[in-house]
């Protein structure tokens, strides 16, 4: 991995990867700029632990380039997955024998103790932790030498509904001070929250990228309206400068963008009986499992056969 150049952190290039004749991802394209959070998400089996590993330079790409901060802990902090803790000891002991590696102090071991939230179970040992706390752990380990760049490959795993708010507040912490993060999860709804930057892999390639504003534009929440006739609806709300209605199967008009008084001011006036008004708001992962499909092979490179000539498999994953 080379140094990035300029305002971006991370930047992939045509990255693909094959183990032996496995392609675990293929023309990987996208951009981590400097003070910001980038999220990979994908369904599992999708690539985003290969891509991680390849940006922190634990694995080479077999085509394509990663520019980046540089290696190491004072450059990039990392959680993995596994977590790579020993269960035997303690918090504090964690810490403490990963300090002199990323050339932290043991008083900065202690800040990053009170940051983390584990300065209450510090004489703990990690087999006696819950899996939040693991992350935590796996997390000041990563913050100890207080690198610009943090890469967490599935950080969200396992954590509740306090846990994930906990970690939204560490990720923009971290980019308020001038840091860059990039993490992977396969929930959408896990990410979305903290994230500047959406990067959705599908079967090893990117089917789609851009900000959660964008997503959510394109996917948006709806009014399902019972009207009659509902193509009459339909055509007055148009007539509004609201084209985005959809007619479901059983007669339904699926509204964007208009609230329930417009719905309900714009029936009147086109004489179209209302008979309900409800809510479909639109889950993330939902959105996710539109835009994606789970892994059930990997792509493989044919050998070439001298006796019998068979044509190279086509690409897989959704178009781009």
């Amino acid at each position: 991995m080379s140094e990035s150049r300029g305002g971006d952190a991370v930047l992939v290039r045509g990255v693909g990867k094959l183990f032996g004749p496995v392609s675990a991802v293929h023309e990987i394209d996208f951009t981590v700029a400097t003070g910001s959070v980038t999220a990979l998400v994908g369904p599992a089996g999708a690539g985003k632990s290969t891509v991680l590993r390849m940006v922190q330079g634990l694995q080479q790409p077999t085509t394509g380039s990663i520019e980046g901060p540089g290696h190491g802990p004072a450059a990039v902090g990392a959680v993995l997955s596994p977590r790579g803790l020993h269960p035997a000891r303690t918090v504090r002991e964690q810490l403490r024998c990963y300090a002199p590696v990323a050339g932290a102090s043991r008083r900065r071991a202690g800040a990053v103790l009170e940051e983390t939230g584990l300065a209450a179970v510090a004489e703990t040992v990690v087999a006696q932790l819950h899996p939040g706390q693991q992350t935590r752990l796996a997390l000041a380990m990563a913050m100890l030498a207080d690198p610009p760049l943090l890469v967490l490959d599935d950080l969200f795993a396992g954590a509740n509904g306090i846990e994930r708010g906990w970690l939204h507040e560490l990720l923009r912490r971290h980019v308020n001070r001038g840091g860059t993060v990039l993490v992977s999860s396969d929930a959408l709804a896990d990410v979305v929250a903290s994230a500047d930057q959406l990067v959705v892999l599908s079967e090893g390639t990117v089917v789609w990228q851009g900000t959660p504003a964008k997503l959510r534009r394109g996917h948006p929440d709806r009014l399902v309206v019972a009207a009659s006739p509902s193509i009459a609806l339909a055509t007055a709300l148009a007539g509004r400068g609201f084209t985005d209605a959809v007619m479901r199967p059983d007669g339904r008009l699926a509204v964007a963008e208009a609230d329930e008084a417009t719905i309900r001011a714009v029936a009147e006036l086109a004489q179209v009986r209302i008979g309900s008004i409800v809510a479909d708001p639109i889950h993330p992962d939902r959105v996710l499992a539109s835009l994606t499909k789970p892994r059930r092979h990997r792509h493989t490179v044919p050998t070439p056969n001298p006796a019998a000539y068979a044509p190279a498999p086509t690409s897989y994953g959704m178009p781009r």
